[in-house]
C-alpha cells in the first residue's frame, strides 16, 4: 500500500498504480469526501449524462403505478358516492 505526503499547499500525487487502477487521467474531475476518519477518492464520469443513460430500464413504470393508485381511488370513491 502506497504511502504519500502531502505538500505545503495540501496537495498529494496519486500514484500511478492507483491512477492507472481508477482511470484517472490529467484534467479528471474527482469527488474527494471523508468518511468517517479517512478520506474517499472517486473519480467522476467525463460525461454524467451519458454514463446515468438506461439506469432505470427494465424497473416500474411510475406512470403505470400512479394510474394504478387513480383507479383505486375511484373505485373507493364511488363505492361512498363521492
Amino acid at each position: 500500500m502506497p504511502v504519500v505526503k502531502s505538500s505545503s499547499k495540501g496537495q498529494i500525487v496519486i500514484p500511478k498504480e492507483i491512477r492507472e487502477k481508477l482511470g484517472i487521467t490529467p484534467g479528471k474531475r474527482i469527488l474527494l469526501r471523508v468518511v468517517d476518519e479517512h478520506a474517499e477518492i472517486t473519480p467522476l464520469p467525463d460525461d454524467p449524462i451519458k454514463e446515468m443513460r438506461g439506469f432505470l430500464k427494465g424497473g416500474k413504470s411510475m406512470a403505470k403505478e400512479l394510474l394504478a393508485e387513480r383507479q383505486k381511488d375511484n373505485k373507493i370513491d364511488e363505492k361512498h358516492n363521492l
